[in-house]
């Protein structure tokens, strides 16, 4: 299958048969073409891109999360790159601001687990104990420290949790803060990864939800952060405001936060 992004990502695959934007100029193998859109945004361009390669190969598929692809079974370096491995697909919950479970649907566990270190199912931790503890056995294999971008619920985190952690190399680890109510778990996340260093616990903190005023979000950030996580903030996708980007972007990188607070501190 040849694959073709709108967009180079860091986790677009870089194969032969991987390709960003408009066919090239020399000949590809008689192969179905499948146009991947993982942004709405990238939706017009994606669409573009399906008119400019049917004009040399006749089978043309657009697909993707932003076509509310349900997703199957994880086939590696297909279309996400070399190091990455999805072990279940949906969620159980509805979160208002979380298209997953509308493209999804519910929660499933993989029947393959396939290796890699870079962790991107939804919500891992509401998945069933045998299929997490088969997960970090495959991750324990791994060369390379493991990494969570696809975030570890709190709701659903135990203890049990804590010791898989602690018995694999982990280079970070993403939990979630998404709303003001989540706040309410912040000393139960401090004390369950108290063996952790701040460098790889990162913390999702979803802002300029639901009513919530730019103080309440930096409020909100800086006690995560001061709990021994380091925030990303992702700005809620229908909020357009400069001074809402402008925040996500200060508390989305470390190195601009961390001498900050520290300053305010002194």
């Amino acid at each position: 299958m040849i694959r073709v992004f709108p967009r180079r990502t860091k986790w677009t695959p870089t194969d032969d048969l991987a390709f960003i934007g408009e066919p090239p100029l020399f000949d590809l193998p008689d192969l179905p073409v499948c146009i991947s859109v993982t942004f709405s945004w990238d939706i017009e361009k994606a669409v573009r891109l399906a008119n400019s390669w049917l004009k040399r190969y006749k089978d043309v598929r657009i697909g993707g999360p932003a076509m509310d692809d349900p997703g199957g079974e994880f086939i590696p370096n297909r279309f996400v790159g070399h190091g990455v491995t999805i072990t279940s697909r949906g969620c159980p919950k509805k979160c208002p601001w979380c298209y997953v479970s509308k493209r999804e649907g519910k929660l499933r566990e993989l029947k393959t687990i396939a290796d890699g270190w870079i962790v991107q199912d939804n919500n891992l931790l509401a998945c069933s104990r045998g299929h997490i503890e088969r997960v970090f056995d495959m991750l324990s294999r791994q060369r390379i420290p493991a990494s969570f971008p696809g975030g570890l619920d709190l709701e659903y985190l135990d203890s049990w949790h804590i010791d898989l952690l602690k018995k694999i190399r982990t280079a970070n680890i993403f939990i979630a803060f998404d709303t003001k109510q989540s706040l309410n778990k912040l000393d139960k996340a401090k004390d369950m990864f108290s063996d952790f260093h701040i460098d790889r616990l990162r913390a999702y903190i979803l802002i300029g939800f639901n009513g919530e005023t730019l103080l309440e979000a930096e409020q909100r950030c800086e006690n995560v952060y001061k709990a021994g996580f380091l925030p990303f903030a992702m700005l809620y996708d229908k909020n357009r405001n400069p001074e809402w980007k402008k925040l996500q972007r200060k508390w989305s990188r470390p190195a601009a936060y961390r001498n900050k607070v520290q300053e305010n501190q002194q």
